[in-house]
């Protein structure tokens, strides 16, 4: 049994700019290095598919590290600091068992797909503003899908999206370990709160009309009457889902149209073949997802004769982890035809009791959305430098600017 410490590890530099552009080379090396984990400033990072599969779901020896999160970035007691140690990813397992079961049959592929229609409106009403300019940035572009579905979703003024869009922008940083950003995270979880705290508030002084169908807000209320859940979890759990609804949709659709500028063909069927998009959805999610995740050892963890003591910050860049070569076949080449089996899908939306209760949502949301845009924005290209986001938190493009032919 060899100790964690003891370990001759690469060194991921993931806070710098030059790893977000491009991090698989740097991955490609901590693998040369060790078959299954590298060290990185906060920590150590599990990037091996199978090591992460394994690890990730050990509830017993591992718990929810946001308060490792919020000492690194020295904001304890802060708005936001509160949030993070108490949103429903953060809590004791009790506690986030109870959230769980109150929403999951909620959030159900039934329930996804009854929401089409209010994504296929809200992305034809962006692309009608959108398309006439024929140069655009679409990661702005697609930054405003997601929200306005989610408006749309909790029955919010559309007034209210720009306002919110601002602030998710802000909070889509928070797990960067920056902590400069924490102000402007602050400011950001209050506007959020102040919205999230009015809109239940207006909802139950004046219900919808007896008969009509239940939205998001009132699924939450009702949940939160039945299971006893405190108004301020309420709250919280509202900024959650806006917050976690968003960068996943507006970054993988960002990273998927740079996937389709270079792959047109697959584009063109897009619009031809919305069963079709289904299989780009996936196979995209396999190729770039935005999130690392984080856990920290309650106890010592013995895996692959390695012992990781109690209280080590362990990462999951689940955002890498369909490029292993040793689980997939041609890991870095982009087949929506190609063979899933089970034990080999991608893990884009975590595994375990904390499967991303939005997933099916989310998995919609794209599929419609490509499947729309393909057809109303014709031969897309390149038309300027690329940014990206750090990579360590929510990782993804920041700018993506395009021109193209408007139907």
């Amino acid at each position: 049994m060899q100790a964690l410490a003891d370990l001759d590890l690469y060194h991921l530099r993931w806070e710098e700019p030059a790893f977000a552009a491009d991090p698989l080379p740097e991955f490609a090396k901590a693998r040369a290095q060790h078959p299954w984990i590298a060290k990185c400033d906060a920590g150590y990072v599990v990037f091996d598919y199978q090591a992460i599969r394994a690890l990730y779901i050990q509830d017993d020896h591992m718990r929810p590290s946001f308060d490792g999160v919020v000492d690194i970035m020295g904001c304890k007691g802060s708005p936001w600091g509160r949030f993070a140690e108490e949103q429903m990813l953060a809590l004791p397992s009790r506690e986030h068992a109870v959230l769980r079961r109150a929403f999951a049959l909620k959030f159900s592929p039934r329930y996804a797909n009854s929401l089409r229609p209010v994504m296929q409106e809200a992305i034809e009403r962006l692309l009608d503003e959108w398309t006439p300019r024929e140069r655009i940035d679409f990661e702005e572009f697609a930054s405003y899908y997601p929200i306005s579905v989610t408006a749309r979703m909790a029955g919010a003024p559309v007034s209210v999206i720009p306002g919110l869009r601002q602030s998710m922008e802000t909070l889509g940083l928070a797990f960067s370990m920056d902590p400069t950003r924490v102000p402007a995270l602050d400011k950001a979880f209050l506007h959020m709160d102040d919205f999230a705290s009015t809109l239940l508030a207006e909802r139950e002084a004046n219900p919808q009309p007896e008969g009509s169908e239940p939205d998001l807000l009132d699924m939450l209320l009702e949940a939160g009457r039945e299971n006893d859940i405190s108004r301020r979890q309420i709250v919280d759990l509202l900024i959650f889902l806006f917050v976690a609804g968003y960068d996943t949709s507006k970054n993988v659709l960002t990273y998927m149209m740079t996937l389709m500028i270079e792959q047109p063909d697959i584009y063109r069927r897009c619009a031809e073949d919305i069963e079709y998009c289904r299989k780009v959805v996936e196979e995209t999610l396999r190729f770039f997802n935005p999130g690392t995740s984080f856990r920290c050892t309650a106890t010592d963890v013995e895996y692959r004769e390695v012992l990781i003591p109690k209280d080590t910050m362990l990462f999951f860049p689940l955002s890498i982890s369909g490029h292993d070569p040793n689980v997939f076949d041609r890991p870095d080449a982009f087949d929506p035809d190609r063979t899933i089996v089970a034990e080999k899908r991608h893990i884009a939306f975590g595994l375990g009791k904390h499967m991303c209760l939005g997933q099916y949502i989310a998995r919609t949301q794209l599929q419609e959305g490509i499947h729309a845009i393909a057809k109303r924005m014709l031969e897309p290209r390149f038309a300027g430098e690329i940014g990206w986001r750090p990579f360590p938190g929510v990782w993804g493009m920041k700018g993506l600017p395009i021109a193209f032919t408007a139907a």
